[in-house]
């Protein structure tokens, strides 16, 4: 559901005032329009009833991927916005996506990476507030080696946050993927409560 279309100058403290009030931006590149959305059902996933599959599990101990923290938080945000097929196209505009890297550069927003060989074949990013992740998006290259490197990502945010204090993932869909693992949808109500709570408690991003 659609909340507003219209705006203020995009920067990093419109962001943050959005993620604190339960919203989130998806833009329309065709158009270049900024659109803020607060859904009837959020999709979280708890992060004590992360289901981990056996394969997802082998596949994190393999070593096969480089993990590494905040190294490039703009390239992974770029290779994020790649659309997916003509039918799943971009959802990001530049003005967005400058607005997140100050939120980066601020300690506001964090990058999770997979390399392979030198290569960036995976990634995931998100904003945190108090003891809440917002989950943004993620990505993974097969071509390059990468299948499977955006679950490895995944499995390595939810060990951080959840051996870091956090109280919330913030998922704001839930897709095959998300559910597999646990996902949850849960009702606007109980969104901002959990929100509320997450907020008014302070946990720190770990990195490398």
């Amino acid at each position: 559901m659609t909340v507003e279309e219209s705006q203020p100058v995009l920067d990093g403290d419109l962001l943050l005032k959005a993620y604190v009030n339960g919203i989130f931006p998806m833009a329309d590149p065709e158009f270049g329009v900024v659109e803020w959305f607060k859904p009837s059902l959020r999709g979280v996933l708890p992060l004590e009833g992360v289901h981990v599959s056996t394969s997802l599990a082998r596949r994190v101990r393999s070593g096969r991927f480089k993990i590494t923290v905040d190294r490039c938080f703009e390239k992974v945000m770029r290779e994020c916005a790649v659309p997916r097929s003509a039918e799943n196209g971009s959802w990001m505009v530049e003005p967005l996506l400058q607005a997140y890297v100050e939120l980066f550069e601020r300690g506001f927003a964090h990058s999770i990476e997979a390399w392979r060989d030198g290569a960036l074949v995976g990634g995931l990013y998100g904003v945190h507030i108090g003891s809440a992740f917002f989950g943004e998006s993620m990505f993974s290259r097969p071509a390059l080696g990468g299948t499977d490197s955006s679950k490895v990502c995944l499995v390595h945010l939810v060990d951080r946050l959840r051996t870091s204090g956090f109280l919330l993932l913030d998922t704001q869909l839930v897709n095959d993927h998300i559910a597999r693992l646990g996902g949850i949808e849960i009702d606007s109500e109980e969104y901002d409560r959990r929100l509320q709570i997450a907020l008014s408690r302070t946990a720190e991003f770990p990195g490398e």
